[in-house]
């Protein structure tokens, strides 16, 4: 590609992080609009990866790293699943020697390198007025660190824990809630067959709202989030309660990956931590299930209810995004475009109060978005709890 300009610049548009529904017509939202405007839209491959790993020499395949796009390219996968522009956890400041690129290993030989010299000239190696990063709370954390080093930056937010502080939704939340929904009602019937309990691990490292927010509309009688820690025989207690009350004898907890039991830790699938310091979580589920199929006796006059256990993992995040999923990340992308055209940078789209908007791009490590437990947890009854809907925004407690 050419480092000429086009009648209004370049811009570039990466996606990083875990995969949602809704990235690809996030970039087909942008691509669109841009091109439509008078610029050039490049897609950097692999999220930041992409930006380390360019070689700055015209004659080196850089195909990997970045493609041109074009409004029939962007309009085929708009409708689909994932990100074509592929995804990961790099991150520039914390590149692993292992990692470091072939080309740059004689210049950067430590254990842990901050290559994000490198990343600023390849911005400027081709030709990058605005970059547009589509992801959650640690590949936008990089992008404010781009922002202060002085690159024009515009954040999307994604992430199906709808976590990113400042914005009331981030793409992916919508098709993810109505994924448990789905799937914890289709797995009732085997709880119901069986007189079981019915445990569901949910997404939710630190943040509960998609555990929550499906408990609220009734695909489960308890959860357990992050926020709050939870007594393991209160909670086989309230679930032989709801077993016992069910014509069907059964009782489904939906249960955060990142929920911890009192005294307890986070359940761990791997001990090696990424690029954003984190750890792979999994088996929270496991955990609980084998608790509370020991202690069910004791709530039930001295009979085992047996558990019927179930990670949904990416089954919520792969496939075709839903209507909402479909709508924002439109709408976010041309909101990205009225800022360009504006010349302003440094901020994040946003839904604030079910309009579109927009704000500082520093909210995004200001604070960590999460469940507020006294206005919508129960502590002791483990459910939601809310007084009214009213004035409240469209995902009540998942907003900011």
């Amino acid at each position: 590609m050419n480092n000429i300009k086009t009648t209004k610049g370049r811009i570039a548009i990466l996606t990083g992080g875990g995969d949602v529904p809704g990235l690809n017509p996030a970039i087909r939202g942008v691509t669109i609009r841009a091109i439509r405007e008078g610029y050039e839209v490049i897609g950097i491959r692999r999220g930041w990866a992409g930006l380390v790993d360019i070689i700055r020499d015209r004659e080196a395949d850089n195909s990997r790293n970045y493609d041109l796009l074009s409004e029939a390219l962007v309009n085929r996968i708009g409708r689909t699943g994932g990100t074509f522009l592929h995804s990961s956890r790099t991150r520039p400041s914390h590149v692993q020697a292992v990692n470091v690129p072939a080309h740059l290993q004689d210049k950067y030989g430590d254990e842990v390198n901050d290559l994000t010299p490198e990343v600023l000239q390849n911005l400027d190696f081709l030709g990058i007025d605005y970059l547009i990063p589509i992801g959650g709370d640690d590949t936008l954390s990089y992008a404010v660190r781009l922002h202060h080093e002085g690159a024009k930056v515009i954040a999307i937010p994604k992430t199906m824990d709808n976590d990113v502080p400042g914005t009331d939704y981030c793409i992916g939340f919508s098709t993810c809630v109505t994924r448990t929904i789905q799937m914890t009602h289709s797995l009732r019937t085997s709880a119901g067959s069986h007189e079981r309990f019915l445990v569901i691990e949910v997404f939710g490292r630190y943040a509960g709202f998609t555990a929550l927010l499906p408990t609220m509309a009734g695909a489960a009688n308890r959860c357990v989030i992050p926020e709050h820690p939870f007594k393991i025989e209160r909670l086989c207690e309230l679930l032989v309660g709801d077993w016992s009350t069910n014509p069907s004898h059964y009782s489904v907890v939906l249960v955060s990956e990142g929920a911890v039991p009192e005294g307890g830790v986070m359940t761990f699938s791997e001990q090696e931590e990424d690029a954003y310091g984190h750890k792979k979580l999994g088996g929270n589920g496991d955990y609980i299930s084998r608790q509370l199929k020991a202690i069910s006796p004791k709530f039930h006059d001295s009979r085992r209810i047996n558990v019927i256990n179930q990670r949904l993992g990416y089954l919520v995040r792969c496939g075709d995004p839903d209507a909402i999923d479909s709508i924002v990340p439109m709408a976010f992308g041309n909101l990205a475009l009225n800022l360009v055209l504006k010349g302003e940078s440094g901020r994040l789209v946003a839904l604030k109060d079910g309009r579109y908007d927009n704000v500082p791009i520093e909210v995004v490590t200001s604070r960590k978005k999460v469940v507020d437990v006294e206005k919508y947890y129960n502590v002791d009854r483990l459910r939601p709890y809310y007084k009214s809907f009213e004035s409240k925004p469209l995902f009540i407690m998942a907003s900011d």
